[in-house]
């Protein structure tokens, strides 16, 4: 019997695969893709790039460290999402995520953003519901809640370069998304 490799959850590899080349090729060549690969602190209503931004940033990492940490996440979270739900969903909760968080970014604070750490929150909350029933909420989901954003609604009082908002709207969004598509999935069975 022969063994053979399966690309089991394509919307996360591929995911995991542009964000890894984008960085590698963004470090290789002195950061020539920040302003594709991250939302502008002073976002231009007249530019396209800016516009291709709000989706793109979430290819973009700071560091080695943000790249891992994230692809860690995603990896290990993400293929019990999208064979909970298929990768059409997943990957417009994802491209919503992206949206959201980018938009609400742009109101209310004049920093840059990049990275997929919101999309990492929205799947640590999604995948609280993967053995969700109707009617009931999920334990897990009520702690996962209270320990990841609890925690990052105190780290977001420390000074650093972390958007605890980022990953506060992915959490958010992906409390939504397990709400709403645990009720349908559960109404289907």
């Amino acid at each position: 019997m022969a063994i053979r490799l399966h690309y089991n959850a394509p919307v996360i590899l591929t995911f995991s695969l542009i964000a890894t080349g984008t960085y590698f090729l963004n470090a290789s060549t002195n950061g020539s893709l920040n302003s594709l690969v991250s939302v502008p602190g002073n976002f231009n209503a007249t530019s396209i790039m800016d516009y291709l931004s709000l989706f793109l940033y979430v290819f973009g990492h700071a560091n080695i460290d943000h790249l891992l940490g994230n692809m860690s996440f995603m990896l290990l979270l993400g293929p019990i999402v999208e064979e909970k739900y298929g990768g059409a969903k997943l990957l417009i909760m994802i491209l919503l995520t992206a949206l959201v968080t980018a938009i609400l970014n742009i109101l209310f604070f004049h920093e840059g953003l990049w990275g997929a750490s919101g999309i990492v929150f929205m799947l640590i909350l999604l995948v609280s519901f993967s053995n969700s029933q109707q009617g009931k909420i999920p334990l897990t989901f009520i702690l996962i809640l209270l320990l990841f954003i609890g925690k990052e609604v105190y780290n977001s009082t420390q000074a650093d370069n972390i958007s605890q908002f980022a990953h506060i709207v992915g959490g958010i969004i992906g409390s939504v998304f397990g709400f709403l598509l645990s009720k349908r999935t559960s109404s289907v069975n």
